[in-house]
């Protein structure tokens, strides 16, 4: 019988971490969740089965205390799934610094840091995969919330560069890039009242499915649905100014 994979997916508490969980497990993975609500991932783990880990990724020791605690578990991991995530709608100047520098602990320096932590026993073994959830907010810039568009172009430059890094290894990488999605994010966010949401939001359990079959097929850019596809691929052609104009209008109420 094949070894279980060990699939680490953060930010499993809810919304789409939370069907890239479920979708992790329906495929035979062995399940280590994490997410800042203990009696969330509780729940989801006496469903799923799994190992449970409380961790705050806004806490810059955050991503070492979940490191060391699968250490201290023995707990390797097969697949990291960077799906925790922050973001604010509204002007740069009407956000607090803090609820912005957040997005940035999040989105950027935790995603790298868990990626970096647990990388080389993947590469050791030649075997595994990191699958970052993006955005299609990662192609252009997005006034009216700046911080979080330049959070997910970060993410998905990162993917590609290390996705090409970690070819000669066997460890697959993959930047799942969803547009607007129907989950507590966007509540949290105040995005589920903006034009964006409103045209175009998609079903999360779909992206999940989505994303793991990218990262199964190694697919450096996996861009969910084909109006999403479609709209990721246009950034290319027209010019940035229109990108822009485009996005912060979408982006308003």
């Amino acid at each position: 019988m094949a070894e279980r994979l060990v699939t680490l997916v953060t930010g499993a508490s809810a919304g789409i971490g939370e069907m890239l969980a479920r979708e992790a497990a329906r495929r035979g993975h062995a399940l280590v969740l994490t997410a800042r609500r203990e009696d969330r991932l509780r729940a989801l783990a006496d469903e799923l089965g799994g190992d449970v880990i409380a961790a705050d990724l806004t806490d810059r020791q955050g991503p070492a205390h979940l490191a060391a605690t699968l250490a201290e578990r023995g707990l390797s991991v097969d697949v990291l799934i960077n799906n925790a995530g922050l973001g604010q709608r509204g002007q740069v100047s009407s956000i607090a610094l803090d609820r912005q520098l957040a997005q940035i602990d999040v989105n950027i320096r935790a995603l790298t840091e868990l990626t970096v932590r647990l990388m080389p026993a993947m590469v050791a073994r030649r075997r595994g995969g990191i699958l970052n959830v993006a955005s299609t907010a990662a192609f252009q810039p997005g006034p009216n919330m700046a911080v979080y568009y330049a959070t997910k172009a970060y993410v998905l430059s990162f993917s590609e560069a290390l996705h090409e890094e970690l070819l000669p290894h066997g460890v697959k990488v993959s930047a799942l890039c969803p547009g607007p999605t129907h989950s507590e994010f966007a509540a949290h966010a105040d995005m589920d009242r903006s034009e964006l949401f409103k045209r175009f939001a998609g079903d999360a359990a779909a992206v999940a499915k989505h994303g793991l079959d990218g990262l199964e097929r190694n697919r450096a850019v996996n861009v969910s649905g084909v109006m999403n596809n479609v709209m990721a691929a246009s950034t290319r052609f027209s010019p940035r100014a229109v990108n822009r104009k485009l996005a912060g209008w979408l982006q308003r109420n």
